[in-house]
């Protein structure tokens, strides 16, 4: 017996996938606007927060690909629909942004150790990396409700971060190359912005191998939600439970629940099925419950009482 009550937060959500285009347009029209301002003024953190940028932009298509696909029914071979595919989504996002840390890293290391002549243009450089910060700060703003239930959503939200703090960066990198004219200024924003990546990369990455790994979703206490089932008269005992997620704002119950005899022979236990199904989606959030209902061997023991 189970219960499937339709979320309409989660990544199915049309309005889900309208925002990630709107953060799409976005993203790449900036993107455009750094690299030719990368190439106009010599400066490698432009250049740096130009292909954070483009990966963003490749995240949010992968991200926008993973919703419609995460919006089809379940059917006969995935019973469950297809709502896990924002967790590769966004496995292969933090993938991205590992290799782009990388890359920054190098180049950022490259030209601290072995600077070179270039002059970088730093009012052009200060321009561009304003109007970039300003976008970052609307698309966030469109994206900050949605990456509360999906992961997905989550990871295009945590990248868009990334861009808003390298913006401010390299605002800072041109400030002090107006003002003082030390181009080292360029490089150091360029190391910055390849160094902040990495902890949100990580967590995003924990996020992902816990829904893969079928962990408990954090926040959630087996142990609280038995001592809630065995509270219901006529139950004796919770066991065999699992709890795990499809995705962000997914979990899933499944348990077995023994109870008295005398409660399945008077034909309630289609209301305690109900009461225990309510009480999960009421208290822990869990939409989808699973029971297998079993009679106890001896009629004897003392009931729970709620």
């Amino acid at each position: 017996m189970h219960d499937h009550a339709p979320r309409p937060d989660g990544i199915r959500s049309a309005s889900h996938r309208r925002l990630l285009t709107i953060s799409l347009c976005l993203t790449a029209t900036i993107m455009i606007v750094q690299v030719v301002g990368a190439v106009l003024t010599g400066s490698l953190a432009l250049l740096a927060d130009a292909a954070h940028m483009f990966t963003d932009a490749s995240a949010l298509v992968i991200a926008l690909i993973a919703a419609a696909v995460a919006a089809r029914p379940a059917d006969d071979r995935r019973t469950f629909g297809y709502q896990r595919a924002e967790v590769f989504g966004a496995l292969i996002n933090a993938v991205i942004l590992i290799l782009l840390a990388g890359w920054v890293g190098v180049e950022a290391v490259g030209r601290l150790v072995d600077p070179t002549d270039t002059e970088v243009a730093g009012p052009l450089m200060l321009a561009v990396a304003v109007v970039g910060l300003l976008a970052n700060a609307v698309s966030m703003w469109l994206l900050s409700r949605a990456q509360r239930t999906s992961i997905n959503v989550r990871g295009a939200y945590l990248e868009v971060m990334g861009d808003l703090i390298g913006s401010a960066a390299v605002i800072v990198a041109a400030i002090v190359i107006v003002s003082t004219g030390w181009m080292p200024a360029d490089a150091i924003a360029s190391l910055f912005i390849a160094v902040m990546i990495i902890p949100r990369t990580v967590s995003l990455l924990r996020e992902v191998f816990s829904v893969l790994s079928e962990s408990a979703p954090k926040g959630t206490a087996v142990s609280d939600i038995r001592t809630h089932l065995l509270g219901y008269e006529g139950v004796r005992s919770v066991h065999d439970v699992h709890v795990w997620q499809l995705t962000r704002g997914a979990p899933v119950f499944s348990a077995h629940v023994t109870v008295d005899p005398a409660l399945l022979a008077d034909g309630r236990s289609t209301r305690l099925l109900a009461d225990m199904q309510g009480c999960l989606a009421e208290h822990f959030d869990v939409a989808h419950s699973t029971f297998q209902i079993e009679a106890a061997e001896s009629p004897d023991c003392a009931p729970h009482h709620a």
